[in-house]
């Protein structure tokens, strides 16, 4: 039986794009703690004496998993606490939503913006998550060339523009609905 084998060049890829992706949200939270505390409390999950020390646990967490991820060594750690913090966030999103609490900011886009909840979050956290997984499979064992680096740079600038570019429209879909109102 033979075990499948990642491609280091493409690895590397989906690791630096999950690592920039947790490095932007954990500075995003970092620019307004209190804004964050006020978001993290929004969603009723921590009891009022420890939410404020998780609250600021969170962004100092996703700024380690963004960093351990970028070391082989600490890859598989960082790689469980990135999918532990993923999945957290799915499921507090989806527990709101089915409490009715449409209204909460996500506060996934730092503390400028206000972009309320909704179950498209759920299953992007869920697919960040399935592919954070996916780069803690065996690595194959090959050197990297010029060629895997310029895969790697232009695939993660593509890789952050598609997720970009996909977080805005279903941001303004989720807006224009909410303007439609009630069908």
């Amino acid at each position: 039986m033979t075990t499948m084998m990642l491609d280091p060049a493409i690895g590397l890829l989906v690791t630096a794009s999950i690592a920039l992706l947790f490095a932007s949200a954990g500075v995003h939270k970092l620019r307004d703690l209190q804004r964050f505390e006020e978001i993290f409390a929004a969603y009723g999950l921590v009891p009022a004496s420890a939410r404020l020390r998780l609250s600021w646990a969170v962004p100092l967490m996703e700024i380690g998993v963004a960093a351990g991820l970028l070391f082989d060594a600490c890859r598989p750690y960082a790689g469980a606490v990135g999918i532990v913090l993923l999945s957290g966030y799915a499921a507090a999103i989806a527990l709101n939503l089915r409490r009715g609490h449409r209204d909460l900011a996500c506060g996934c886009g730092g503390p400028d913006e206000r972009r309320p909840i909704a179950a498209w979050m759920v299953w992007r956290n869920i697919l960040l998550a399935l592919a954070l997984a996916g780069v803690l499979a065996p690595w194959a064992a090959r050197p990297l060339g010029l060629t895997d680096a310029v895969t790697v740079v232009f695939g993660l600038l593509t890789l952050a523009l598609v997720y970009l570019c996909i977080d805005q429209l279903l941001g303004h879909t989720q807006r224009a609905a909410q303007l439609r109102g009630p069908r």
